[in-house]
């Protein structure tokens, strides 16, 4: 039981840092226009709104980079072959994408790639079984 649990907040932990580095790395190579608060929602949406291509698409890079990795890692932890760690992880970081996307106004292209991203979980799920045989 406590495997399975540590499971998921690894994995949840995970998924998280990830996700932020990813970003950070995408904040580095994109920076914000000087003088904007990025603790400003308004100026974000502004931001949003005009920035480059891979400025935004570095989000959905890190939401891949995210699910595969973390589901991935839980599965292993979990080590019975279940899905149900990499789903819920997925399930919980969509739910957060989606409120984000609500949040800061996106593209209708970013929507679907923001959400369909997330299916990731279950490559990096079944990545991990394969490794174990």
């Amino acid at each position: 039981m406590i495997r399975k649990i540590a499971a998921v907040v690894v994995g949840i932990l995970l998924t998280s840092l990830v996700v932020g580095l990813v970003q950070q790395l995408g904040h580095y190579l994109y920076p914000l226009p000087a003088g904007t608060d990025p603790n400003d929602p308004e100026a974000i949406k502004k931001y949003v709104e005009n920035a480059p291509f891979l400025a935004v698409f570095f989000v959905i890079i890190s939401y891949a980079a995210g699910a595969f990795t973390a589901s991935f890692v839980a599965t292993k932890i979990a080590n019975d072959g279940k899905k149900i760690y990499a789903l819920f992880i997925g399930v919980l970081f969509l739910l957060t994408s989606i409120y984000m996307m609500v949040t800061i106004p996106s593209p209708i292209w970013f929507w679907i790639l923001g959400i369909a991203v997330w299916s990731l979980v279950l490559a990096g799920w079944k990545l991990a079984l394969n490794k174990n045989q």
